[in-house]
C-alpha cells in the first residue's frame, strides 16, 4: 500500500513541470494554478474524508475507490489541450488523490495498534517503501523518456487503479465514532477533529505546518525545473545534471528512505519540538544550497541539498503525524490526520505556490529569464523566519513516556 500510495505521485509531480513548459509551451503564471489544486484538494478533502471515514464507512474501501477514481482521471490528462482543461482534470484527479495520503496513515496506525505493534517504532519501516516507490516512479518516468511526456500520467494511473482495487484486499478499518441518537450536531456533522484548533498546542502546531508545508511546494514545483533550466547556459547545456534532472532530485528521496529510519531514535531522544526545529533549518540548508549550486563545480551544493531534503522532509511529515497520532483522542484520528494534511498539503500548498508564483513573475523573472539564485536565498530566509518563530512560539516539553504509551 505504502509503495504504490506514492510511486502514483512521484510518476508525474516532479516532472510535471518539463511536460507544462517543454512539451505545452503554456505560461508559467498558469502553471502555479496546477499546483493549487493539490493545496485546494487538500482543503476540501482529507478531513471530509476523515470524517466519512470515522463514522460512515470502512478506511479502507473508501481510499479504493478514490483510488480507483483519481486513476480513471489521470488517464484522461494527456488527452486535454488547454491550460484550463489541464487544471480542471488534474483538479478532479487530486480531489481523489490527496486524501488518500492521510487516509494511508489511519489505515497503518489502525492495523498495526490492531495487531498490538508499537507505532512509533513498527510505522517508519513500512513507510520507507512509499518513499522508494516516490523514487521508483520518478527513475521510471525519466529514464524511459518520459520526463516531458503525457506518458507520465499513464504510468501513474495504472498504479492509481492497481492501489484501488488491491486495498479492498487490506484488513478490515471499520468506523469508530459511529453516530448514535445522543450524538450532538457537531458529531453528527463530522467537526469533531476542528476542536483541536482550542487547544493552543495543538493549533499552533497545525499553524507552523501549514508555514512548512508551503516550503514543501516550493521545492515540488521548481525543483526539476531549476536543474532544467540549466541548459539554456551553453557551458553546462550537456550535463548529466541537465539530462537526468529527475534522476539528480530522486536523491531526495532516497535521503528520505534513510531519514525515515531514524525518525524512532531522533523523536525518543529529542521530541517532538527539537525534530520539527531540526526539520526546519534543514529546509534553509536545502534552499541555501540550491542557491549557489551548479552542475560542475557546485554539483556537491546540488547533490547535499537533496540529501538534506530527507531530513527536512521527514521530520516534518512522518514526525507531524505521528505527533498528531499520540495527540488525539482515537474517535476523531482519521479526521485529525485529515486536518493535519488540510493544513500541510492544503492552506500550505496554496500559500506556497500563490505567492511564490506571483513573487517569481514579478520580482525574480526577466525576459523570461528566472533568477534562481535569488529566488532560493528568498526561499531560505522565509525558512529561517519561521524556525526562530517556532523556536520561540512552540512550547512542548519532551516526555519519552508519551510515545512509548501510542499503542
Amino acid at each position: 500500500m505504502s509503495f504504490l500510495q506514492f510511486f502514483v505521485w512521484g510518476a508525474w509531480l516532479i516532472t510535471v513541470g518539463n511536460y507544462w513548459f517543454a512539451t505545452k509551451q503554456w505560461s508559467g503564471s498558469e502553471f502555479g494554478a496546477i499546483f493549487s489544486t493539490l493545496g485546494l484538494s487538500s482543503i476540501l478533502m482529507p478531513a471530509l474524508t476523515g470524517i466519512i471515514a470515522d463514522k460512515f464507512i470502512n478506511a479502507e474501501r473508501l481510499y479504493g475507490i478514490l483510488h480507483i477514481l483519481g486513476g480513471l482521471a489521470l488517464c484522461y490528462i494527456p488527452q486535454v489541450d488547454s491550460p484550463t482543461s489541464f487544471f480542471w482534470v488534474i483538479f478532479l484527479a487530486m480531489l481523489c488523490y490527496m486524501p488518500t495520503i492521510s487516509l494511508s496513515n489511519s489505515i497503518a496506525y489502525a492495523i498495526l495498534k490492531n495487531n498490538k505493534f508499537d507505532v512509533v517504532k513498527v510505522f517508519p519501516p513500512i513507510r520507507v517503501w512509499g518513499t522508494i516507490g516516490f523514487i521508483i516512479a520518478m527513475w521510471i518516468t525519466n529514464i524511459s523518456g518520459n520526463k516531458a511526456s503525457s506518458n507520465m500520467f499513464y504510468i501513474a494511473a495504472i498504479a492509481a487503479i492497481s492501489l484501488g482495487v488491491y486495498s479492498f484486499t487490506l484488513p478490515q478499518c471499520p468506523p469508530k465514532n459511529l453516530i448514535s441518537s445522543n450524538s450532538t450536531l457537531a458529531q453528527k456533522l463530522g467537526l469533531d477533529a476542528f476542536k483541536l484548533f482550542g487547544t493552543y498546542k495543538i493549533a499552533l502546531f497545525l499553524i507552523f505546518s501549514m508555514f512548512l508545508g508551503a516550503a514543501l511546494q516550493l521545492t515540488n514545483m521548481y525543483g526539476d525545473t531549476f536543474l532544467s533550466d540549466f541548459s539554456k547556459i551553453p557551458e553546462y547545456s550537456d550535463s548529466f545534471v541537465v539530462k537526468y534532472s529527475t534522476i539528480i532530485m530522486s536523491i531526495s528521496q532516497i535521503s528520505e528512505t534513510l531519514f525515515i529510519l531514524a525518525i524512532p531514535f531522533f523523536l525518543k531522544r529529542f521530541g517532538i519540538k527539537q525534530v520539527m526545529l531540526i526539520s526546519m533549518v534543514a529546509w534553509v540548508l536545502r534552499f541555501g544550497l540550491f542557491a549557489f549550486g551548479d552542475p560542475s563545480g557546485g554539483l556537491w551544493m546540488i547533490v547535499l541539498s537533496c540529501i538534506v531534503y530527507g531530513m527536512a522532509f521527514d521530520f516534518f511529515n512522518i514526525s507531524g503525524s505521528l505527533f498528531i497520532e499520540t495527540s488525539t483522542d482515537s474517535t476523531i484520528r482519521s479526521s485529525a490526520q485529515g486536518l493535519f494534511m488540510m493544513m500541510t498539503n492544503g492552506f500550505g500548498a496554496v500559500l506556497g505556490s500563490a505567492v511564490s508564483g506571483f513573487l517569481i513573475d514579478k520580482y525574480f523573472t526577466i525576459n523570461g529569464v528566472k533568477d534562481w539564485h535569488s529566488i532560493w536565498i528568498s526561499f531560505a530566509i522565509y525558512a529561517l523566519v519561521i524556525a526562530i518563530a517556532f523556536t520561540v512560539l512552540f512550547k512542548h516539553k519532551h516526555n519519552p513516556e508519551e510515545l512509548e504509551n501510542v499503542i
